[in-house]
């Protein structure tokens, strides 16, 4: 079947026009990537490097208008997440399908619908890709529906614009700037294609280098922030996806800074201006009282705890209680106590794990808080690593209680820190 390109051209201008419309935080996104039609070879459906949108018209062609705007929203998320930014050291298959898996939900959640190859697993729903991304296994081949064209692992090269010399569009200023300066802020930018030679489309795009990453990480951020505010003065922008873009602006503390922060805070070292006997005079001077932080630490071992996980957790709470003065109980549990629990440390001894943890089974609280209360125990602090999916006990104890929580599982009641 012959390609009519204009076709095409208007197909996607009136997908984009009706998110600017219906969504408007998707279309305002949607706006400020330039449109390519891309060579089939590297582009067999649609892609983008944070710089543009690239597609394959046979593909395009195929779609209704309604999975038109969802690829279009696709791309344009990937973009306004930072996703291109956000990898460091994961690998990138994983990455691309956590991201995909990310992205998909709040789309379908807003109401868009999704081609039928498009990745989708309900339980992802709500987690941003860093949350998804150890639950992927190591040897999942699923492929992602769009071509992730940010992240290569740098095997072309290419100028920084993402196009060969030759498909690169005109750099005329544009007609129409938007207020911070960037094309493309009209209510309806024309769709550019650059056909190859022989009508193949653009090559593919090179990788972002690091200083590019960077400079569109931060412009990526302003768009989203913009698009939203807009949205919301619109009374357009609620559900999953309000949510999601809500924890992304807030200003984000790491889980250390957040569990060091409730610990010395639990901490009394202080200056007391009791008076004193009679006998020491008739002076009123402060002293130092210290008082020794009692520490429970519970590690949830059935299984969706990793172990650089919970060594990394361990470290941060060794470094922490040397600094405050704290005795640890240590309570590794699954359904049951582990076998030779508890663990005792005391403010001079090293906080490490022991060599052999038992766990694997399913998931109960109750059984640390049973524990503590049998032992007459009156902690100062409970802090339990956990995926917070478990059977938890139906009153709040009368001590404090940190879920350090991985995942995106709720707690009846005690303090969250969000783990990753």
């Amino acid at each position: 079947m012959a390609i009519d390109n204009q076709a095409i051209e208007t197909k996607l201008a009136a997908a984009r026009t009706r998110l600017i419309l219906d969504k408007p935080f998707l279309g305002a996104l949607v706006l400020r990537l330039p449109m390519h039609a891309a060579d089939p070879a590297w582009c067999s459906t649609t892609a983008t490097d944070a710089r543009a949108f690239y597609y394959n018209p046979e593909y395009i062609q195929q779609l209704s208008i309604e999975q038109t705007q969802f690829m279009l929203a696709h791309e344009a998320l990937h973009c306004a997440l930072s996703h291109f930014a956000r990898r460091r050291h994961r690998v990138r298959h994983k990455w691309d399908l956590a991201c995909d898996y990310a992205i998909n939900p709040l789309l379908i959640d807003d109401g868009l619908s999704p081609p039928p190859e498009a990745l989708h697993v309900p339980m992802y729903q709500g987690m941003t890709a860093e949350e998804i991304y150890p639950l992927i296994e190591d040897n999942d081949h699923s492929q992602t529906l769009d071509t992730h064209a940010y992240d290569r692992d740098n095997q072309s090269r290419g100028n920084n614009s993402g196009l060969r010399e030759d498909k690169l569009p005109d750099r005329s200023p544009p007609s129409n700037p938007t207020p911070d300066g960037e094309s493309g802020g009209g209510t309806q930018p024309q769709v550019r294609s650059e056909p190859a030679a022989g009508g193949g489309g653009v090559s593919e795009p090179a990788p972002l280098d690091p200083s590019e990453r960077e400079t569109l990480e931060v412009q990526w951020q302003q768009r989203l922030a913009g698009a939203a505010q807009q949205a919301l003065q619109a009374g357009k922008l609620g559900g999953e996806l309000a949510r999601m873009i809500d924890h992304l602006l807030q200003p984000q503390l790491p889980w250390r800074m957040l569990l060091a922060r409730y610990m010395t805070a639990t901490a009394r070292d202080d200056y007391s201006y009791q008076r004193p006997s009679r006998r020491e005079g008739d002076f009123i001077l402060p002293t130092l009282r210290s008082h020794q932080l009692e520490l429970v630490i519970a590690l949830d071992t059935s299984g969706s705890i990793k172990d650089r996980e919970m060594e990394e957790f361990i470290a941060e709470i060794d470094a922490l209680k040397g600094q405050i003065q704290a005795r640890v109980t240590l309570l590794p549990c699954d359904a049951r106590l582990c076998p030779g629990a508890p663990w005792l440390f005391e403010p001079w001894e090293t906080f490490t794990r022991p060599e052999k943890i038992q766990g694997g089974g399913g998931t109960s609280f109750r059984p640390v808080f049973d524990w503590i209360e049998r032992a007459d125990r009156h902690p100062d602090l409970l802090v339990y690593l956990t995926d917070a999916a478990g059977d938890f006990p139906p009153a709040e104890p009368p001590y404090p209680v940190i879920w350090l929580v991985k995942g995106r599982a709720k707690i009846p009641w005690g303090q969250r820190i969000q783990l990753n």
